[in-house]
């Protein structure tokens, strides 16, 4: 199993999107229409040999459909059983798939399912989570036959994106150093995939003021509240110093994905803050790609 299709395999003309319900992939498939990518959703596993013959060019003539990506999971109603005999078809007519895994933990799948009140696919009256579980088991099998695992555990629409993009566009040669900020808050748990995390419960808190308390830390209100204590601006200008100093050697290294932890006490105020304006800073520097993100601001 592959982590980067650009070093092994060169970007697929077929990508094959499965996993876990609720764990992203209506979201991947946004970014990779975005990116150039032909889109089927929910395709019927009996298709996917004929809708092949459609990327392979024949009597000389180019393929109807330069790369595609097919959405097929548990819905599909054969698909547990099938899956793996369709891939084998598909590569005996030297069509071979790349096949993108996507999970989450079973807290956040509760968590997304419970936000939109859809049911689960695999619920039979015993609750979500018991749905939740019993999917991840039955797609064991179909899990192994993936070349790439992306855990959204952590992620948000725009860092899953970002990710995509990183992997699959074709305008990214591996020497572009992409950086994600990501605030957060410590009392929801520290996310899963960071590479740097920075601290910044020593700020002063906006919480702790009436007016200030429900308002998040990207607006005039706090921000001026920020703008009266120095040291909010000193660590802002400690941290963006040190990252200017790291990033060029994360990149030099041949890293092509950084992310950057930003946590304060619950994620609204002092991480966001500190985030928006490091990451303001760095996209002056005009060497790195910078998306900043907020996992906990609505909370």
């Amino acid at each position: 199993m592959g982590n980067t299709p650009k070093a092994d395999l060169g970007l697929p003309s077929l990508i094959i999107i499965t996993g876990l319900s609720g764990s992203g992939m209506s979201s991947a498939t946004n970014a990779f229409e975005d990116l150039g990518y032909f889109c089927v959703d929910n395709l019927p596993l009996t298709m996917l040999s004929t809708f092949g013959r459609l990327l392979v060019p024949t009597d000389g003539r180019p393929a109807a459909i330069e790369k595609a990506v097919l959405v097929i999971n548990i819905r599909e109603r054969h698909f547990l059983s099938e899956f793996s005999v369709e891939l084998k078809k598909l590569a005996r007519k030297k069509l071979v798939p790349f096949v993108v895994f996507f999970e989450a933990s079973d807290e956040v799948l509760q968590r997304r399912f419970s936000e939109t009140r859809r049911p689960h696919p695999a619920d039979n009256g015993k609750g979500l989570i018991a749905a939740i579980r019993t999917e991840r088991r039955a797609m064991t099998d179909v899990r192994r036959l993936a070349d790439l695992i992306i855990d959204t555990t952590d992620h948000t629409v725009h860092t899953l994106r970002h990710l995509l993009v990183q992997k699959f566009s074709p305008h990214t040669d591996g020497k572009t150093l992409n950086v994600e900020i990501l605030s957060f808050g410590h009392k929801y748990g520290n996310p899963r995939t960071l590479d740097l995390l920075f601290d910044v419960r020593h700020l002063p808190n906006p919480y702790f003021q009436k007016d200030l308390k429900e308002l998040p830390g990207d607006t005039p209100q706090v921000l001026a509240f920020f703008a009266k204590h120095p040291e909010a601006d000193e660590t802002v200008q400690r941290l963006t110093d040190l990252l200017t100093y790291l990033l060029p050697k994360y990149k030099r290294e041949g890293k092509s994905y950084l992310t950057i932890g930003v946590g304060c006490t619950g994620g609204r105020h002092r991480s966001v803050m500190v985030a928006n304006a490091i990451g303001k800073a760095l996209k002056k520097i005009g060497d790195f790609e910078v998306a900043v993100s907020h996992r906990d601001i609505q909370k």
